[in-house]
């Protein structure tokens, strides 16, 4: 079978079934597990990366009001790859090419790939992903052992959070504005032994004003730039401590304010997802855990 994936997350489960040499393309943003990168591309983007924050919302807002596409799709490429399926998503325009413009390059291939849409709004429905992704590469019994082996290290976490003090957490998916992390964060810090602060379960990501991020005083700030790794997060968030107020929020006084390599772990639906929690577990329970978090994947930031 040759598989295009229009979606980091599905690159990723493709991986996860074992099926990775089915792969004959990928998208621009697709960079895991290393070596992904060297598939044909076939899209692109059409907002610079290098952009501040505040540069990248105002852009992206700019082509949501003009009706234009964030992202191009390489039609001639697809159709030269020949693909027996394409996997796609229909949950966020901003975050990946629309369903729309797959479904319209589809339609016009000789091939007639079959189209797999994803959707996922809860860490259960990424995992489901999973394996709807395992059973149509025909790898569905070792999808399976996978998953189940991911939902131990779940329960492993839940065994050790259950019983202890569970801070008032504040996920922020961007900065400059900011906004909440919705989707299935909520779920993970509530599996990490937290209370998510700003979005419910299944919820889509609001924007929300730093007044009233201060006003709901987090015991602790998880910063989380969609696409951003740590390194980025906390540079962008070096501004932060320039807001008036910020010395006063709880988080900040206790040195519980972090920002994550939100691109592998929390803004991605993919199996990763799991390890997000378990840095979400070490972040809010260091007593509890002995192992600490590893850098790359969450830097600390002081006061």
């Amino acid at each position: 079978m040759r598989v295009v994936s229009l979606l980091p997350s599905a690159t990723e489960m493709v991986h996860f079934a074992g099926a990775a040499g089915s792969l004959v393309g990928v998208t621009h943003e697709c960079d895991h597990p290393p070596g992904v990168e060297k598939l044909p591309k076939l899209t692109s983007s059409r907002i610079d990366p290098t952009l501040s924050g505040a540069e990248i919302d105002a852009e992206v807002n700019r082509l949501v009001t003009d009706e234009e596409s964030i992202y191009a799709l390489d039609a001639d490429l697809l159709e030269s790859l020949d693909p027996d399926l394409v996997i796609t998503q229909g949950l966020c325009d901003v975050c990946a090419v629309s369903t729309s413009l797959v479904e319209e390059a589809i339609s016009g291939l000789r091939g007639e790939p079959d189209l797999l849409v994803l959707n996922p709004t809860s860490l259960e429905d990424v995992l489901g992903d999973s394996i709807r992704i395992g059973d149509a590469l025909g790898r569905g019994k070792e999808t399976r052992r996978g998953v189940a082996a991911l939902r131990d290290r779940l329960e492993e976490i839940g065994q050790t959070v259950a019983g202890l003090p569970r801070p008032g957490v504040g996920c922020i998916e961007w900065l400059d504005p900011p906004f909440s992390a919705g989707h299935w964060v909520p779920e993970m810090v509530r599996l990490a032994g937290g209370r998510e602060l700003f979005a419910g379960p299944g919820e889509r990501s609001v924007r929300l004003t730093w007044e009233a991020v201060f006003e709901a005083a987090p015991e602790a700030l998880v910063l989380m730039p969609c696409g951003f790794d740590a390194a980025r997060a906390a540079e962008e968030a070096k501004a932060l401590s320039d807001l008036p107020g910020w010395s006063d929020l709880p988080a900040v006084k206790d040195d519980r304010v972090w920002a994550v390599d939100a691109n592998s772990f929390f803004s991605r639906p993919a199996p990763r997802l799991v390890e997000g929690v378990e840095i979400l577990a070490r972040i809010l329970h260091p007593e509890a855990f002995a192992g600490a978090v590893n850098p790359i994947d969450a830097a600390s930031l002081s006061s």
